[in-house]
């Protein structure tokens, strides 16, 4: 980013709150700003991913009370076109300099001209980890996020369980305690001065900082390297956690465990631990949503005449459905209440559908009663409003 561009953008309209907003107000702009122009939410749309990333560096700067001031600073001192960095000069109030200049220290010494003191670089040398003593400081390091399945039957998913998870991941190494240094005693990374970044970026722009590659972003590095982490001061370590599945789960959910991943550096937060859910098939029971279906076979009497019949449920008693007169092949009635577990604790319902049993083999009484009928009822034609109905289309 540019010292002009940093010095004209208007992170505040960016985000659409005013110059005295509150950090909760600026947060809650940001959070709802994000979902709508999220790249998640909009795959696809240029548009939207450079608005995400506009929001995203408006809510770094303005989220962090630091940066916040300094910006203000930089603002009141150059944001109203007062000052202005380009060519030509003089005319309609501009003057020809470059304030990347200033940035890098202030000409005349301390107290000097405009009464800048060390420079610029002291108001925005934080900003952008350029300059200053606070940079030499070697910084937290977050642990990594971590990725394991499991494999759940469907009454677990459907009620929740609490299962094992064996993982690997990078842990401090315990031969060195995670120094990368045999005798623990590493020294500063002279490449990034201990910060683990290194800017990147032309004189008089801000600069951008990546990752050192000296130190791979640890700001130490071995004297005498580990011999079983080599120097980086990680290793490769097991370790087996139970965790708790919630009720209700879908096959494939993907769940996120905060701060249960891999440990971090020097004080730094630990990463998180992501659960893919693969659920098994049930022989009896499907699901759809929170509710779950089954399919149950009626006689034809049952169907034609009407009457009650049991339904399995999962993991409970039996429940009875009422099937009225002339229920037709393939209906669906639900049974409240006894489907899966919602987010609320509430259960969604079981959706019953009925499905007419013809009999493969016949008694010589029920093949007589089937005759009676079929006399009684040779007048009924099933299928004349199908044939009506085609005639018609």
């Amino acid at each position: 980013m540019s010292t002009k561009d940093f010095v004209e953008k208007d992170y505040y309209k960016v985000l659409g709150v005013p110059k005295d907003a509150t950090e909760a107000e600026i947060k809650k702009a940001y959070r709802k700003l994000a979902r709508e122009f999220h790249p998640d939410a909009n795959k696809g749309d240029a548009s939207a991913e450079a608005r995400f990333k506009e929001i995203s560096e408006a809510n770094d700067i303005l989220g962090d009370p630091k940066k916040r001031k300094e910006y203000d600073d930089a603002r009141a001192l150059f944001g109203n076109g007062g000052f202005r960095a380009g060519p030509g000069g003089g005319a309609g109030g501009t003057f020809n300099f470059d304030l990347g200049d200033l940035f890098g220290g202030a000409q005349g010494g301390a107290g000097g001209a405009g009464g800048f003191g060390g420079g610029l670089g002291d108001v925005f040398g934080g900003l952008f980890n350029r300059g200053g003593t606070t940079g030499t400081r070697t910084q937290p390091r977050r642990g990594q996020d971590i990725e394991s399945e499991v494999t759940l039957s469907f009454t677990e998913a459907v009620d929740g369980a609490t299962v094992p998870l064996r993982m690997s991941s990078q842990q401090p190494c315990k031969a060195c305690s995670g120094t990368g240094d045999k005798n623990g005693t590493p020294r500063v990374c002279p490449t990034c001065v201990g910060t683990g970044q290194v800017s990147r970026g032309g004189s008089g722009s801000f600069s951008l900082t990546d990752p050192c590659v000296d130190c791979k972003g640890r700001g130490l590095i071995a004297q005498d390297p580990c011999d079983v982490c080599h120097g980086s001061g990680r290793a490769k370590s097991s370790r087996t956690m139970q965790v708790r599945i919630p009720a209700g789960v879908f096959d494939g959910q993907r769940i996120r465990l905060r701060g249960k991943g891999a440990p971090g550096e020097r004080g730094g937060p630990a990463g998180d631990l992501y659960v893919v859910v693969h659920v098994d098939a049930h022989p009896v029971f499907g699901r759809k949503g929170d509710n779950l279906t089954v399919t149950v076979p009626v006689t034809f009497d049952e169907a034609a005449l009407g009457g009650e019949i049991r339904v399995p449920t999962l993991g409970g008693p039996p429940v009875t459905l009422k099937i009225p007169a002339g229920t037709p092949n393939g209906r669906t009635m639900r049974a409240r209440g006894k489907g899966a577990v919602r987010k609320d604790g509430t259960r969604g319902d079981l959706l019953v559908t009925v499905e007419v049993a013809v009999p493969k083999d016949l008694s010589d009484k029920a093949r007589e009663a089937l005759e009676t009928y079929r006399e009684a009822t040779a007048g009924v034609d099933p299928r004349a409003e199908l044939f009506q109905a085609a005639k018609g289309a």
